[in-house]
């Protein structure tokens, strides 16, 4: 492109703000706690190759339920945040819902192909629907690892609770301790961990769709900021998109 047409098309684009600053911290802040929750969680998962000890798995747990913790209330604040946010941080930016969501969504993928591009200030069709699977995907995970917490290594909202369930002497439920036989009851520690087994499963699993949708999801986003060179990504840093022309969700 000679300097002329770029000139030109400069002078063209206009900037729109889109994220706000709740959206942006909560999006790196997920996307930290995310890293270390996937790092920590692998090491957990291969402490037995790794010779890790009793103790570093019961450390390594804690770690991982900590950044659970900041992981969990970081979600419940996006959660509440997308009733009181931004027009483009709420529920109906996000979600793939309304009049016209699968007629909108055909003509963003037809133009995407054919290279006439229908711009989008907020979240476009295709990117509600990854958006939304991996809102899905994080209360899962966030909710059955609170349940996993409180069954392997005591720890709340639901530790204290298991605690009792388990106990021989439930006025001595204090001493129970994680990896501790210590008055805990062999049967109805079994029964806990039957409880248990469906979150953990479900956890599981739910952390390798987790991993495929990230990668899903971050190819999507080079591969629409290559062809729409609207922003995308740094609009996650300064909260403003620029188009050559107007959007079709702008105000």
């Amino acid at each position: 492109m000679n300097n002329t047409n770029t000139d030109t098309l400069s002078s063209t684009l206009k900037e729109y703000p889109v994220w706000d600053r709740t959206t942006r911290w909560f999006h790196w802040i997920n996307t930290l706690a995310i890293i270390g929750l996937i790092g920590v969680g692998l090491v957990i998962l291969n402490a037995k190759t790794l010779g890790i000890s009793t103790d570093g798995k019961i450390l390594l747990k804690t770690i991982h339920v900590y950044i659970g913790y900041v992981f969990c209330l970081n979600l419940a604040w996006r959660i509440i945040w997308a009733f009181v946010g931004n027009k483009y941080a709420r529920w109906k930016a996000i979600l793939p819902v309304g009049k016209g969501f699968f007629t909108a969504l055909r003509e963003y993928k037809a133009s995407f192909i054919s290279g006439k591009i229908k711009y989008y200030q907020g979240h476009n069709p295709a990117a509600k629907l990854m958006i939304t699977l991996l809102f899905v995907l994080l209360i899962t995970q966030a909710i059955t690892g609170l349940v996993l917490a409180g069954t392997d290594i005591y720890f709340p909202p639901f530790g204290q609770a298991m605690k009792t369930w388990v106990a021989e002497d439930v006025n001595k439920v204090d001493v129970i301790k994680p990896y501790s036989k210590e008055n805990v009851s062999k049967e109805k520690f079994a029964e806990m961990r039957a409880f248990r087994k469906p979150f953990i499963t479900i956890h599981l699993y739910g952390f390798y769709i987790l991993l495929i949708a990230i990668f899903l999801h971050v190819f999507a986003i080079v591969v629409t900021e290559i062809r729409e060179r609207s922003g995308l990504i740094s609009a996650m840093f300064t909260g403003r998109k620029v188009f050559p022309k107007k959007p079709v969700d702008a105000d």
